[in-house]
């Protein structure tokens, strides 16, 4: 969202459910405006070829990508100049942060002020321009995801005068922010109203097909009610044409249960802060597999990031926060390791020290300042990417309080996988069900065998398989 939201991130506390987005009527009707009809449904044409690389969900490595940020240009041609270096990364689906046209009237500048759900924001270029990324990636075998904010719309967005009802009102009728924020850049849409809904599905689905994209990651998945999500993702399923990835930036466990693909990773974010900064144990990461995974069923996963556009502008940098490039570089190995899918945001893979503030505008990303953390990143990734049991495999806790430590087995294959998390040397006691064994250096090749206890350097990591 904008960085008014970043205060809300790491508790999310307040849902607002479809008893609190009741529209309010005024007490008199012949103050009521006259309502206006929803726009017919229509499919549009399908632009391009539909994307047949699409990853199974539990493959996925999605960049997310900040138009503003990415490039000197700030639009779509300057991330399409960098699309192979994005692949060459080791990733396969490419998330955009929102394309739309940003409000005005009380506005802050911020892309989740949505104007018009059905329009590409200028600042960014064209339909055609967006295409032509889009196009870009899917030659590279990459997917693309857009960024879709359902909660609320601009001041300025034509819901507003076109159909008031369609957006949450008090007693006397005046559209309010959302309820127990500071979001006051941005009016709450009501979700009793089943019209309003018909045409922001619409809306979404109209993206499928007019720019060819491959999914969404939904902003402020928490607010909605769950029986919107259900009914906005049995339509999108519904699109045969197409595989389609749908994150939900969300906490709630119920959100599984409407259909998505994957939930956001905000507790095992903070439980980086926890380990990281605060000195917790490393078995902290260990029961976050749990609780984040309640109510998810088959492939369904969490994502796991150690930055993004939020708490990047908010908290800093990784570099900043987790004791530089190497503890960064540790955190991630969890984080793209443990369950789950990784999630890098642009800059992050370029040892980035400076933050990238709210509204985007006022720092570019560094490229090629810090190319031994890029390696670093391409050779875990590869490696990740060369593991059915490293990708998606039945973990398997031996955390220390210092010392993060699984095993993820996934047919005959078997990983295991140690991390310092302390900013200095540690020694780890093997387990008895692991000591004494051979491995196969996953990052550098060649037989390890290791026996009752091993020496990590700080923020060290080994990833081993057999």
């Amino acid at each position: 969202m904008s960085f008014l939201k970043s205060a809300f991130k790491n508790s999310l506390t307040v849902l607002l459910t479809v008893g609190l987005l009741t529209s309010c009527k005024s007490d008199s009707a012949a103050d009521a405006p006259a309502p206006v009809a929803p726009p017919v449904s229509t499919t549009p044409a399908q632009y391009g070829t539909p994307f047949t690389a699409v990853p199974n969900r539990e493959d996925a490595v999605i960049y997310q990508v900040n138009m503003r940020a990415f490039s000197q240009s700030g639009n779509f041609a300057g991330v399409t100049t960098r699309m192979d270096s994005i692949k060459a990364l080791g990733v396969n689906v490419v998330y955009l942060m929102p394309i739309y046209p940003v409000g005005q009237v009380k506005g802050v500048n911020s892309p989740y002020a949505v104007k018009d759900y059905t329009a590409v924001n200028p600042e960014f270029g064209t339909l055609t321009d967006l295409r032509a990324l889009v196009d870009a990636a899917h030659s590279r075998g990459m997917s693309v995801m857009l960024d879709w904010v359902a909660n609320h719309t601009s001041w300025d967005n034509a819901w507003i005068t076109q159909h008031p009802e369609w957006y949450l009102r008090n007693a006397s009728g005046v559209i309010q922010s959302p309820p127990n924020t500071n979001y006051t850049d941005v009016a709450q849409l009501n979700f009793a109203s089943a019209p309003m809904r018909l045409a922001m599905i619409d809306a979404m689905k109209s993206w499928v097909y007019t720019a060819n994209v491959d999914g969404f990651r939904f902003d402020y998945a928490d607010a909605p009610p769950v029986d919107f999500w259900k009914q906005a993702i049995d339509t999108l399923r519904n699109v045969k044409s197409h595989k389609l990835l749908l994150l939900s930036e969300s906490s709630r466990n119920a959100n599984f249960t409407a259909g998505f693909d994957y939930n956001f990773g905000f507790n095992f974010y903070g439980g980086f802060w926890d380990v990281y900064r605060r000195n917790a144990p490393a078995t902290t990461f260990d029961a976050l597999n749990n609780s984040e995974y309640a109510q998810a069923t088959g492939t369904q996963q969490v994502v796991r990031y150690i930055t993004n556009h939020d708490v990047n502008g908010s908290d800093g940098t990784p570099v900043a926060l987790f004791g530089g490039n190497a503890g960064a570089m540790s955190a991630f190995v969890i984080a793209s390791c443990y369950k789950g899918v990784p999630m890098i945001y642009n800059g992050q893979e370029a040892g980035m020290t400076t933050a990238i503030p709210f509204p985007f505008t006022s720092v570019k990303v560094s490229w090629g300042i810090h190319s031994d953390v890029t390696k670093a990143y391409k050779q875990l990734l590869a490696t990740r990417a060369g593991s059915a049991a490293l990708r998606h495999g039945t973990p398997v806790a031996y955390s220390s309080t210092d010392v993060c430590a699984f095993t993820k087995t996934a047919g005959t294959e078997q990983a295991l996988v140690l991390v310092n998390v302390r900013n200095s040397a540690k020694e780890y006691v093997m387990p008895a069900a692991l000591a004494n064994s051979t491995w196969t250096n996953a990052l550098q090749g060649g037989s390890i065998t290791l026996g009752t206890q091993v020496s990590l350097p700080a923020y060290g990591y080994i990833i081993l398989k057999k």
